[in-house]
């Protein structure tokens, strides 16, 4: 502990694959600062999951923990799949988290054979399209390779949830921002791109601003929405993507595909920025 994994993986059995996170420096992100990374030895990974069959036999669904498994090599990862396989008769879906520099160094043929397996949706932090604040916000990756790193996964057949923060640019990065996450976006058109509102644990906040050398200004509501709005306003993808916005940490919830549904939910955005849409209370934002 602790364990973090996707909302929608709240209900779904979590194997314990690795340890933290194998990157573990983006400024902005404390879910594993007091862990060390560890790749699990296959014989413990092996173990947990007879453990955990044990009491739920008939679980359908998995999630490979912890921050990015898919880091493992892919001989690894065939084994696990394989061994869930072997254990669960009802087994239809494995999903983890991926950065983009795990699917860069595994081949389309490697994630073919993962998919082959069942290990068919990674979840990528995408967080922002822009260099600048790629760099500032310490990702270790360029916009260029988010977008390769999610064509690879697209075309090996695999389902893709990214992931963007809003307000990730401070004031002074925001039309920055907006514009490079919606062509990484427009150019990967991953399944799902959910957002998530920037803000800081206690304990990463003096590093965050010292990545930024004290230039950050923080977004107030209003400008987050407009930072929404802006972003769809630019998000053309190549193909549909499901859109949400309700994770916890958003101030204002909208579901809909783009661009099927853009309209409406730039809409329902000018009806929060024109006070006729409540916003959700900070006290039940988090995350």
């Amino acid at each position: 502990m602790p364990l973090y994994r996707p909302p929608s993986e709240g209900n779904n059995l979590i194997v314990q694959a690795t340890y933290g996170c194998s990157f573990n420096r983006c400024s902005f992100c404390s879910m594993y600062k007091g862990k060390e990374f560890t790749a699990r030895p296959l014989e413990d990974v092996f173990r947990h999951i007879e453990f955990l069959v044990r009491h739920w036999p008939d679980a359908d669904r998995v999630f490979l923990a912890d921050g990015d498994a898919m880091c493992l090599p892919v001989e690894t990862l065939e084994a696990i799949c394989d061994k869930l396989a072997q254990e669960l008769p009802n087994l239809t879906r494995i999903t983890a988290y991926a950065s983009p520099r795990d699917l860069a160094r595994k081949s389309s043929q490697d994630l073919e054979r993962l998919r082959a397996r069942k290990l068919t949706q990674v979840y990528v932090g995408v967080e922002s399209g822009s260099p600048e604040v790629l760099s500032r916000a310490v990702k270790g990756v360029s916009p260029n390779a988010v977008v390769t790193g999610i064509n690879k996964a697209m075309d090996a057949g695999m389902k893709v949830s990214a992931t963007v923060i809003l307000g990730l640019g401070g004031q002074k990065y925001s039309a920055e921002h907006v514009q490079g996450t919606a062509d990484v976006i427009n150019r990967a058109a991953p399944t799902y791109l959910s957002t998530l509102q920037l803000a800081l644990e206690a304990d990463v906040y003096d590093g965050f601003m010292k990545s930024w050398k004290g230039d950050f200004a923080f977004l107030d509501d209003a400008a987050i929405l407009e930072e929404m709005r802006c972003l769809l306003t630019q998000l053309e993808p190549k193909r549909p993507v499901i859109f949400r916005s309700n994770h916890a940490s958003n101030a204002l919830p909208l579901a809909g595909t783009l661009p099927k549904d853009t309209a409406r939910l730039i809409a329902q955005i000018e009806n929060a920025q024109q006070g006729a849409a409540a916003l959700r209370p900070e006290w039940m934002r988090g995350f």
